[in-house]
């Protein structure tokens, strides 16, 4: 295995590192019932650390997508005749749209605070709290379609593939918060086994000259 596809495992472990910057530097947001004039003084006293925030979630994003791009093929090689991979996939799908409306609106908000008025702050963050649905539907078909898949073939450890299927059933429920960090953890642990194995399929140098021998 070339270090090009030892990479490929390691997008799951940059993932989780980029979206734990992004809860980090957030913080606590304003809530859905804040008012529009506490909002802009919010982001206006937060500007630089939500504006971080929301570039932080965007490059989580973009990696998250290339993991799951890499957890589905590696799938798909093992199960060709079932459409579990290809349903996590549309998963990844929805869970990239949905961080990417988080981020916009999160920049939309930190980006001139000062200029906008109470009622579109107020709106903006309501949206921001509460447009989650895509996000949360994306997180369960991911999760319960990609569990399926390694419960029945394989590639990962199969109690990771039935924690996944919990972890999605939570996500689109008043338990969602189970379902978001369950989330990100379960793609940081599925990514670092990946990796372990890789390396330990990697022949060693010498085991490969005797190979050629």
């Amino acid at each position: 295995m070339d270090r090009l596809a030892r990479f490929e495992a390691v997008t799951g472990i940059i993932f989780a590192a980029f979206l734990a910057a992004s809860i980090v530097v957030s913080g606590n947001t304003p809530n859905s019932d804040a008012t529009g004039a506490g909002v802009i003084l919010f982001y206006k006293a937060n500007k630089n650390s939500q504006n971080s925030s929301a570039f932080w979630s965007v490059l989580a994003v973009v990696f998250f997508v290339f993991f799951g791009a890499v957890l589905w093929n590696r799938l798909r090689r093992r199960l060709a005749e079932s459409p579990l991979p290809a349903a996590g996939l549309v998963g990844v799908a929805l869970i990239a749209v949905g961080g990417a409306i988080f981020s916009s609106l999160t920049f939309a908000l930190s980006d001139i605070p000062d200029k906008i008025d109470p009622s579109t702050a107020q709106a903006l963050n309501v949206l921001n709290n509460d447009l989650f649905f895509p996000f949360a539907i994306g997180v369960a078909v991911f999760l319960i379609a990609n569990g399926l898949a390694i419960a029945r073939g394989g590639v990962l450890p199969r109690w990771l593939g039935w924690i996944g299927i919990v972890i999605g059933l939570t996500a689109p429920t008043p338990l969602g918060i189970i379902g978001f960090f369950g989330s990100g953890l379960w793609v940081l642990v599925a990514s670092i086994i990946m990796l372990v194995r890789d390396l330990r399929s990697t022949p060693t140098p010498a085991s490969a000259a005797m190979a050629a021998s």
